[in-house]
């Protein structure tokens, strides 16, 4: 009995570890906001480790702000997220790890500042390789986060602290960054999920720069699914960040039938010896193919020169010019090893950078014809791991090592996805990424969140199994046409005949980000006018995704009557849906109904009058 107890304990404790868990955990009442918040507070202090967080928020205001939350369909509703301390967080200082370099920035990254719209709450800003330059995690004057995995291994860099919060339970979301693989490495060394988005996909307005071309906020979660929901609430143009893209981000994939994915030629990869890593990535590859994926040969040879550029080319003059007046003024503030590497920046030439530069294109155009019969690619996160006294007797070289399969994918314009695929038999792990072109973040999800599964791999540094994988919802035809509806036409609503007699077909029930206003408009039958307004400042709206052939889309959009009109409505997820927006003349004087956070609920509440 006491084992069945015991057994119901820490099955009890495993419920509420992954994002989708909390979330469903808050809007069920079985957790508050306030006490997941308050968890992680103290597992940061039973965990007593201080070179895991740069600086920690107070607890009391985080709690606060836990406990003002009062709209439960937000998707990270009560999330604690810790966040690397080159992104800027209001009231916290961003020290990019050099105490020097520090500075209070007056607002919250735009990326901070979704996640908060979003319902998350920011706990604290985590340690990293100074300037996030390193794959190592051990070049900080704010210590090593120890490995919570074997604890002789480095935790990985550059973003060692948001990854080992992550492992270690202390959060379950985290944000890095990439440039050179700082989301991808510390993801495997520490048993965990990395995804690297497309660049642009998330602003990098309030990121302190390592190279501005090339930088990329990244993500550390337990599950692909939870890092996808991060993804979906920070990607979005955003015209502060001349880096940005408009590259909306498509929704889940399920698993190809016909999967190609490229594995490099016969000979092309290197392991320094390692052969236990060597015999994972075989394990690995033989489970992609269980699961049906194709596995064709590429010539990885122009990917290895491309990364080569990245530290042995002029793009180290970007790292350079971000520090390039602390090196001048204070040159012993900043770490020994990151200045050696950061100084060679002032060399190259601007003859040297356009002879890169026509080098790298060069090399896209050979990538692209590699990549484009391929869904994706799968590599060896790393090609092996090392200690920490290891790296401190030989810091760059290794270092370098460790970026052997990283350095070229923002180079070469490409999303990826870190997965944990093994523990090795000496108790390290061992992990793969998925590499696509840029805008497949979704699609590589899709791919990897069932390999994950299948590994049965626990999750992160406390042996927590995995949640079982939740089902897809159902997606439109490639051909359909997806509309959002907040009114009469919702299912059992007085207007719904019109989709139905048109074949269209319920996908799912959402909300909207929370940039709108409902309001009750004076018509018959009666219906509501959804207005956007500015971004953050509105509520929530929940709607149903209907899907339309382009025919029946057209008639359907024709016979809307005014003051309503299709416009394109954005998700609380991210993605973004032709759906009904009303004329902003035509609220004067109607009631705002907002607060009800739909139509059902407001009609619900007239019914009961």
């Amino acid at each position: 009995m006491a084992s069945d107890a015991s057994r119901s304990r820490d099955e009890a404790k495993h419920v509420t570890e992954t994002v989708a868990a909390i979330v469903a955990a808050h809007r069920a009442g079985t957790m508050t906001p306030a006490q997941t918040v308050a968890r992680s507070y103290q597992r940061i202090r039973e965990h007593n480790h201080p070179a895991i967080f740069i600086s920690l928020r107070d607890e009391k205001d985080a709690l606060a702000e836990a406990v003002r939350l009062a709209d439960p369909t937000l998707p990270l509703y009560g999330v604690p997220v810790a966040v690397k301390d080159n992104i800027d967080v209001a009231g916290l200082p961003t020290t990019a790890a050099c105490p020097a370099f520090s500075y209070l920035p007056a607002r919250d990254s735009t990326a901070v500042a979704k996640l908060r719209a979003a319902g998350a709450v920011i706990i604290g800003k985590t340690n990293l390789d100074q300037f996030a330059t390193g794959l190592v995690g051990v070049r900080s004057p704010y210590g090593i986060p120890r490995n919570p995995v074997r604890g002789d291994l480095v935790p990985g860099g550059s973003s060692s602290g948001s990854a080992v919060a992550v492992s270690a339970g202390l959060v379950p979301l985290s944000l890095g960054t990439d440039t050179a693989g700082s989301g991808r490495v510390p993801a495997m060394l520490n048993n965990i999920v990395g995804l690297k988005p497309s660049l642009g996909l998330i602003s990098t307005t309030g990121v302190v720069p390592a190279c501005r071309t090339l930088d990329c906020v990244s993500i550390f979660s337990l599950t692909v699914d939870d890092a996808l929901a991060a993804l979906a609430v920070m990607s979005g143009p955003d015209d502060a960040d001349p880096y940005s893209r408009d590259r909306p981000l498509a929704p889940l994939a399920s698993f190809p039938a016909k999967l190609k994915l490229g594995i490099p030629q016969t000979g092309q990869l290197k392991f320094f010896g390692d052969h236990e890593a060597e015999k994972a990535y075989g394990e690995a590859c033989k489970r992609w193919q269980a699961l049906g994926a194709d596995l064709v040969a590429f010539d990885l040879a122009p990917f290895y020169e491309t990364a080569r550029l990245l530290y042995e080319g002029p793009w180290v003059a970007e790292r350079y010019l971000v520090i390039r007046d602390l090196l001048a003024s204070s040159p012993e503030a900043v770490h020994p090893v990151t200045r050696e590497i950061t100084v060679g920046g002032s060399r190259p030439t601007a003859a040297d950078t356009f002879s890169a530069l026509y080098r790298l294109e060069a090399l896209r155009r050979v990538a692209e014809r590699s990549l484009a019969p391929l869904d994706a690619i799968v590599l060896p996160t790393a090609p092996t791991v090392y200690s920490t006294a290891d790296v401190l007797a030989n810091p760059i070289e290794l270092n370098s090592r460790l970026g052997t399969y990283t350095n070229f994918v923002n180079l070469l314009d490409m999303c990826g996805l870190a997965l944990p695929a093994a523990m090795r038999p000496d108790g390290a792990p061992f992990g793969i990424t998925l590499l696509a072109p840029a805008g497949r973040d979704a699609e590589l999800a899709g791919i990897g969140r069932l390999f994950h599964a299948d590994t049965g791999l626990t999750l992160g540094a406390n042996s927590l199994p995995q949640p079982p994988l939740t089902a897809i919802p159902t997606q439109a035809g490639s051909d359909d046409i997806t509309i959002a509806v907040v009114g009469a036409h919702l299912s059992g609503m007085a207007l719904n005949h019109e989709l139905t007699t048109l074949d269209a077909r319920l996908l799912e029930e959402a909300v909207t980000a929370p940039d709108y206003k409902l309001y009750a408009l004076d018509t018959t039958p009666p219906k509501p006018g959804m207005l956007r307004i500015e971004a953050g400042a509105g509520h929530a709206i929940k709607l149903e995704l209907w899907a339309m052939s382009p025919a029946a889309f057209g008639k359907f959009v024709a016979a809307i009557p005014p003051p309503l009109s299709i416009g394109t409505i954005r998700l609380a997820d991210g993605r973004q849906a032709k759906g009904f927006i009303v004329e902003p003349a035509a609220i004067n004087g109607a009631k705002d109904i907002s607060a009800y956070g739909g139509w059902r609920a407001f009609m619900a509440e007239r019914a009961k009058a």
